[in-house]
């Protein structure tokens, strides 16, 4: 990735909502360039998407955690099932194959802390993979909306 390149990253996540014309001319370049740079940005896999930012508290979901779970079995199945299951529960915000002491970290979004309880032992600890896990409260999260290419090290 070249200046440009970063620029482009670096403006739309600031902001996904600019139009070409405004990227460009934040950019300096012509609307044309700013299309062609995006386009290939795209392709190349380095923009995947664009998105909304949701309040979690505003939809409800006040009550967060970290789950870190340690499954029964190491097999490749067995995180797959895993991972396909909870992941596409609506409470999981995230999920994390993870190494260390934990094999799978889940970022958990809740309206409350009875919610919560539910659904670690009612619907979590009922998984058959799951071997145990620890929960951590989250009271603040800061999210780092804008990244950049890491300098190279010297």
């Amino acid at each position: 990735m070249d200046e440009l390149d970063a620029s482009i990253v670096r403006l739309l996540q600031s902001d996904a909502r600019l139009s070409n014309r405004e990227l460009a001319r934040r950019l300096g370049v012509a609307p044309s360039t700013a299309l062609e740079r995006v386009r290939a940005l795209t392709k190349r896999g380095v923009i995947r998407g664009y998105g909304a930012d949701v309040d979690l508290a505003a939809l409800g979901r006040r009550a967060e955690a970290l789950v870190s779970v340690q499954l029964r079995q190491h097999q490749r199945s067995s995180y797959e099932s895993f991972r396909e299951t909870v992941g596409s529960w609506p409470e999981v915000v995230t999920l994390f194959v993870v190494s260390g002491g934990s094999d799978i970290v889940i970022h958990v979004a809740v309206p409350d802390v009875e919610r919560l309880h539910a659904f670690l032992v009612d619907r979590l600890g009922t998984r058959p993979e799951v071997a145990r896990f620890q929960t951590s409260m989250v009271f603040q999260r800061h999210h780092n909306r804008v990244l950049e290419p890491l300098p190279p090290e010297d």
